[in-house]
């Protein structure tokens, strides 16, 4: 089974209520999971987002970048949560994403890449590591940035907020 990078995007409501009762936050999740087609529809209207296997990668370069939000790992743990894969859900809050997506405004993806090959990601041990034999691999990891920086815009216009885990 492969490890993924997930998001839900909650308003200011939820984000209350899954700070109040976690375990909702994991409910929700799994009913968004059963209604996947209205779930994931795209543009501003998504409520899930999946960076698949790329999830590392994007933290590698986005480190390199000193960016200033934790887009894969999130900024604090939702309190009381159980784990949902490969730990709880960490929180991006609703002024945070907005600052987030500001700054991927700013960062095309041909500078996230910039003086980095596929080799330097399997060098640096980044999952997953048979990827990195690819020679598009890090188109991959482009479009995933694309897609990511699209579904945090449409959270941010709405001042909406973030759950972010690893399954």
């Amino acid at each position: 089974m492969s490890m993924i990078g997930r998001y839900l995007r909650l308003s200011a409501g939820e984000l209350e209520r899954a700070l109040r009762e976690p375990e909702w936050a994991q409910e929700f999740v799994e009913e968004l999971d059963g209604a996947a087609d209205g779930a994931r529809a795209g543009g501003g209207w998504a409520r899930l987002h999946e960076t698949g296997k790329a999830w590392q990668a994007l933290d590698f370069l986005l480190r390199r970048r000193e960016f200033p939000v934790d887009l894969v790992h999130g900024e604090g743990e939702l309190p009381g949560a159980d784990d949902w894969g490969y730990g709880p859900p960490s929180l991006i809050m609703p002024e945070r994403v907005r600052l987030a997506a500001g700054a991927l405004a700013g960062l095309d993806p041909g500078r996230l890449t910039e003086g980095v090959t596929a080799a330097d990601l399997a060098g640096a041990r980044v999952y997953p590591q048979g990827l990195w034999a690819e020679e598009d691999a890090l188109h991959l990891v482009t479009a995933e940035y694309r897609a990511l920086a699209d579904f945090l815009r449409a959270v941010a216009t709405r001042r909406h907020g973030v759950l972010v885990w690893i399954e």
